[in-house]
């Protein structure tokens, strides 16, 4: 385990907030153990400490564009002012300085599918130290930060907790209505917002307030998740690897890398990859053995190149404190 890592305590707090992460304080203290109190001092705690968010994960139709994965070259030198700039763009999901295919790689997930081509092609290259860019937009994602979680409570506890977690997400997009997609925005910047939080933030009656946060999560079209840097889970290794397959056996590929226990995101793209894995390790010894048999396992895998991240500096649209 990493010695930034975080102690017993606060440990099972996050293991159960990444099952439940909507769950009152009570429900969370009788399922730990502990007392209301010791709960709330930790909660405060890691959010003051060590800038842990409840955030909502949103779909990614829901404003009709998908994510651009991008592989940054930057001239030498300019890596870290490369990736300071572009985590200040409102896109910016996910940016990261890395070892290996480029000097930085980010998510970046434009608001309309209209908005990429200019994304791509004028905001991203006018940025001072770039010398090059790779682009490959998601097609559907396996796995993201909503499902990964740390294994430590036992089946009794966690089963305690699955009664208060979120709907699934759909399998196929649905409408979504303008109210519900303000209470989003809502949600996604606050994963544990009260009906009376969305009211007093939105100007809406506390009954329309509570029926439409409710809808979004019963229906699981938002996906509260924890939000919190891997190595304060004694995850200290995280590594970007894009892999190339046969097209029969991308999708099979994606799926089955998805329950891999280092799987943090895991998507199809369009592109040199087929396949995303962002998984994180707690050795160097574990990132080769995923390397050399996990993904030895998948005949579909005819190539790979692996990013390890270095610095991550925005993770879900948030500065990273732990970066």
């Amino acid at each position: 385990m990493s010695a930034d890592a975080l102690g017993g305590g606060d440990l099972d707090l996050v293991a159960a907030l990444q099952i439940a992460p909507r769950a009152s304080m009570q429900v969370l203290a009788a399922a730990l153990g502990v007392s209301t109190g010791t709960v709330s001092r930790r909660m405060a705690r890691l959010r003051e400490r060590h800038g842990v968010r409840i955030v909502g994960q949103v779909p990614w139709w829901l404003g009709g564009a998908t994510p651009h994965h991008v592989w940054i070259s930057t001239a030498p030198g300019s890596t870290n002012q490369v990736a300071a700039a572009v985590a200040e763009l409102d896109e910016a999901q996910f940016v990261a300085t890395t070892t290996g295919r480029a000097d930085v790689f980010c998510i970046l997930h434009p608001t309309r599918r209209a908005d990429a081509a200019d994304l791509l092609t004028r905001t991203l290259p006018s940025i001072p130290g770039i010398v090059g860019t790779h682009s490959e937009p998601g097609l559907h994602r396996f796995a993201s930060g909503s499902s990964w979680r740390i294994e430590r409570l036992g089946a009794q506890r966690e089963r305690q907790l699955f009664e208060h977690r979120h709907g699934p997400l759909p399998a196929a997009p649905v409408p979504f209505g303008e109210e519900e997609r303000e209470v989003a925005g809502v949600l996604q910047r606050d994963g544990r917002a009260s009906a009376a939080d969305v009211a007093r933030e939105l100007g809406k009656s506390a009954s329309t307030a509570y029926r439409l946060t409710q809808s979004l999560l019963d229906r699981g079209l938002v996906q509260p998740r924890v939000e919190i840097e891997p190595a304060l889970l004694g995850y200290p290794l995280e590594a970007v690897v894009s892999l190339a397959t046969s097209a029969s056996t991308m999708r099979d590929t994606a799926t089955a890398l998805a329950t891999h226990p280092s799987a943090r995101y895991v998507t199809t793209v369009a592109g040199t990859s087929s396949v995303i894995h962002q998984g994180v390790f707690q050795h160097d010894d574990d990132l080769a053995r995923f390397l050399t048999d996990d993904l030895g396992r998948h005949v579909g895998v005819t190539a790979f190149e692996v990013s390890v991240v270095l610095r991550v500096l925005t993770r879900y649209w948030t500065p990273d404190r732990g970066g």
